[in-house]
Formats: structure tokens, sequence, C-alpha cells
């Protein structure tokens, strides 16, 4: 005899199966979702669209400014600080060209020199003497007085005297170029930018001193893609503005590099600006909008992320076009001929009308003829 508890155990066995049963029969009836999509008319163009690059404020020339003779700094320029005492020249101090920046100290530097001019004036006194004695020797020769190796030996040591003179003076004029170089000179009007030495710090040849900045005029530079470079021209007047300051900024293209950016792909293109209140700042943040300009005629435009490979014909674009009103509608692929980008929009010559609805996010992920669901 059969337990209950055995029957039922196998009556809800029985209802799960059916249960489990009729929730497969549901799930496999039920429609997959729809895709999202986002939707945009077609549109007719009249004016270029502005397309905005960032750009970096930079000086129209930096340089570090090493020193040439080494030893020990033995004084920093010195100006009036805001609390009216004196200081040594830092970051943010206008000096104009011919400045001293700093000095080292010049003892070693002056005693070689001294050591030069005496050199010199013995060479000289050497070479008065040598002279003497080959026109005494020369005017003997002539009279027949003097031997022809005596002539010579008089000629060579005359030779010999003058240009141990001329070794004399190189030796003076490098002593005096490398007293010279220790003092460290402003090359151009500009802002110091970085000191990098105090009083007392040892340097060498090529030690930097200083960094120094003409800003009177800066650069903004950005990069510019393939697809438009074609649109910048040297010469080219452009409007930057920047989000610290307010006002825009006149500009013009000066310099557009020739080849892109290995990592990038992208081409530099240098715009410079009058800076004479030195309102812009190295390493400010620009914004510079490219196009703008009216066009020869009306042009029929959709966005760049509607365009897909043609299903019928190869190498050929195509767009989706939504069917219907609504949030759920059909799209259909339909064949276009492609013209030139302006921004994130690109022409098209044929295949859609203004007022006609193409897919933009999600064109990549549905087919001709599915439904989607529209969610912008």
């Amino acid at each position: 005899m059969t337990k209950p508890s055995t029957i039922a155990v196998k009556m809800l066995l029985v209802a799960a199966s059916m249960l489990g049963f009729t929730a497969c029969n549901s799930a496999s009836s039920s429609s997959p979702p729809l895709t999202p999509v986002n939707l945009a008319e077609v549109q007719t163009l009249t004016v270029g669209r502005v397309v905005k690059y960032s750009a970096n404020i930079i000086p129209y020339s930096q340089v570090d400014l090493a020193f040439q003779s080494g030893g020990y700094v033995s004084s920093i320029r010195q100006v009036r600080g805001t609390d009216g005492r004196e200081r040594n020249i830092d970051t943010g101090d206008w000096v104009v060209k011919g400045t001293t920046l700093a000095t080292v100290d010049q003892q070693n530097y002056q005693q070689k020199l001294d050591q030069a001019k005496a050199q010199l004036a013995n060479a000289q006194a050497d070479y008065e003497h040598a002279k003497l004695q080959f026109d005494r020797t020369s005017a003997l020769y002539a009279a027949q007085s003097a031997t022809k190796p005596d002539y010579d030996q008089a000629n060579a040591a005359f030779k010999s005297a003058a240009a141990q003179v001329d070794a004399a003076k190189a030796s003076l004029s490098e002593a005096q170029i490398a007293l010279g170089y220790c003092f460290l000179k402003a090359p151009f009007d500009s802002w110091i930018v970085k000191r990098n030495v105090d009083v007392g710090a040892l340097v060498g040849a090529a030690t930097n001193g200083f960094t120094v900045a003409d800003t009177r005029i800066v650069k903004a530079v950005f990069g510019v893609p393939d697809f438009a470079i074609g649109k910048v021209r040297l010469g080219q007047p452009l409007v930057v503005a920047t989000d610290a300051l307010p006002g825009n900024f006149d500009g013009r293209i000066t310099a557009i590099s020739p080849a892109a950016d290995p990592k990038s792909r992208v081409y530099s293109v240098e715009v410079s600006i009058a800076n004479p209140k030195n309102l812009l700042k190295s390493g400010m943040i620009a914004s510079i909008g490219l196009g703008g300009q009216e066009l020869p005629h009306a042009v029929t435009a959709v966005p760049l992320s509607s365009i897909v490979r043609a299903p019928d014909k190869t190498g050929g674009f195509a767009v989706l076009v939504a069917e219907g009103t609504g949030d759920v509608v059909t799209v259909r692929a339909r064949t276009v001929e492609v013209g030139e980008t302006y921004g994130n929009l690109v022409a098209i010559t044929a295949g859609v009308q203004p007022g006609d609805r193409v897919v933009t996010t999600g064109a990549s992920m549905v087919k001709s003829g599915e439904q989607v669901r529209v969610i912008q």
C-alpha cells in the first residue's frame, strides 16, 4: 500500500513539471526585446558647422639660460619686493634684454686674463726684437755682409715671434670671453619662468640657471585631423577664447606641421596672438573654432554616426531610415552617396531627403527591416 506522503510527493513533482512546461512555452512564445536607437532628422546646411578644438597657450619663445663659465655663484640680481625689501630676482619678474641675472665668481677668470695680457706683452717684445734682428740681417745680406744661413735664421725667428703674438692674442681673447661668460644675461625682454640657482651654488658649464619666456606674443597650439587639415592655411585669422578670461582674442595661423603626429595622427597648428598686457598665460587652455563659412549652395547632411556599410553594394554606404511614428518603428537600409564632412556631419548627395529620420546611435546593431525602440 502506497504511503500518503509518497503520493503527495509525486503529485507535487507532476505539478512542478507542468508549471515548468507552461513557463517554457510562455518564454518561447515571448518576442525578444527591441534594440534601442537614437534618431536624427536629415538636415539642410547653408553655413559650414563650426568645429571647436582645444588648444594650449605657450610662449612665443622660451629658453633655458645656462652658464658657460663654471664656478661659485657670487651674486643674483636684486629687485625690490612688494614689501619694500630687496630680494633675489625670481619667477614672475620682468627683465629687459641684456640684464645680468647672475654672476659667477670672477677671480680665477680675471687671473687668467691678466696672465694672457702678460703673455701677449712678452710675445710682442720678442716680436719687436726679432723684427729688428731680421731687418738688420736683411740689410747685411743685401750688402753681402751676411751669409744666407744667417738671413734664414733671422727670418725664421721673426716668423716664430709673429706666430707667438697671434697665439697670445688668441689666448687673451679666450680669457676675455670666459670672463664675460661669468655674467648670465637675459637674451631678450622676457619674464622669469624659473630660477634654479642661489648665491654660493657651484655651477658648471651648461648648468641651467634660469628659464625665461617672451609672452608679448603667445601661441595657441592645437591638433587638426587629416580630414580637416585642408581647411586651414597660413595667415588665416582665427578667434581664440579661454574659460579663464572674458572676451575673445584675435590670432593668425603662423605654422602648420607638414606631417601628422605618429601617435595621435593629427597635425599640429600654431596660432600667434598679440599679448601686450600679458593676459594670456603659458599653460592656459583655449578654444578655437574652424569652419562657419557660408556654403556656396545648400547641402543635405546627416550625422557621421548614421553612416553604415551598404548591404547591397560593395564599398558603398547606407543609412537606416525610420518608417512610421511613435516609440516603435521599422528601419530600412537606404544606399546613399556621401560628400564632404562638416564637423560631425557628412553631406549626402543622393539617397535621402531633408526631414527623413535616420538611426544614429545603434545603427550598427540593427538590420534593414527590423523593428526598433526609439529612445530619442
